[in-house]
């Protein structure tokens, strides 16, 4: 579906400051000062770090797999790599002509994508050429990852791959261009730590932040399916950047 800036319902925009508009283009920015030192009994809660793994809820539908993907991260990683050898990363442009802070890639059967012509997904990347195969190792873990947060029989046809360096940032949006959202979303953090903004139904819910590290993994479909989600400005670190892996039910 073709759409044009001028005629995007409001969470169509919502996706479009997602993408990397500038703030004021129809949206607060997250770092607006009225979020400025948010705080949620949830978010203390899966702030706090051990040793051990533990899953635990964020609201009905939503899930926290706290080191879920640990053990995993360099072999992620190391696929992240072969994928990027055939599919480079890239700073896409949202509709409105502003280039996104998060380069991404694709794999698996189908690829989100964004240019001037709109937001959708495409069995190819923007040169025409076919995506590489999802990785049976990433297939493998977004199924027991959707599992384990309560979505038995996930099979994602699409793995988003972002790729934030110091600075980047996603601003609240809604993953809502996929066929039906009857499938959960599961999303891999790999590499530098990252505070996770957790969001409502409605795009003005204050959200509740989350600090996601390596091998950490969100998931999230039923009633929470279109709960609005970002990411803060990601801070430089030991790392040269974070990955996340979003996993979806394109078609």
């Amino acid at each position: 579906m073709r759409r044009g800036k001028a005629s995007l319902p409001v969470a169509g925009r919502a996706r479009q400051v997602a993408a990397g508009e500038p703030p004021g283009v129809g949206e607060r920015p997250t770092s607006d000062p009225a979020h400025a030192g948010l705080s949620h009994p949830v978010a203390a809660t899966l702030s706090r770090r051990d040793s051990g793994h533990g899953t635990l809820r964020i609201e009905p539908g939503a899930a926290f797999l706290r080191g879920f993907a640990r053990s995993e991260v360099p072999l992620l990683i190391a696929e992240i790599a072969r994928i990027a050898a055939a599919a480079p990363f890239r700073n896409m442009v949202t509709p409105g002509g502003f280039p996104m802070s998060v380069a991404m890639t694709n794999c698996g059967q189908f690829g989100w994508v964004t240019d001037r012509s709109g937001y959708r997904y495409l069995s190819t990347d923007l040169d025409g050429k076919p995506w590489p195969a999802m990785p049976t190792r990433f297939r493998n873990l977004a199924a027991r990852a959707a599992a384990a947060a309560g979505f038995g029989g996930f099979a994602p046809d699409s793995c988003l791959i972002n790729r934030y360096v110091a600075g980047a940032r996603m601003s609240l949006h809604q993953d809502k261009d996929e066929a039906d959202f009857a499938a959960p979303i599961v999303s891999v953090s790999l590499g530098l730590p990252a505070t996770f903004l957790w969001g409502g139904a409605k795009r003005n819910d204050r959200p509740r932040r989350l600090r996601l590290e390596s091998g950490d993994v969100v998931a999230w479909g039923g009633p929470a399916r279109l709960n609005f989600h970002g990411v803060e400005p990601v801070a430089s670190g030991d790392e040269a950047c974070r990955y996340n892996l979003t996993f979806r039910k394109a078609k």
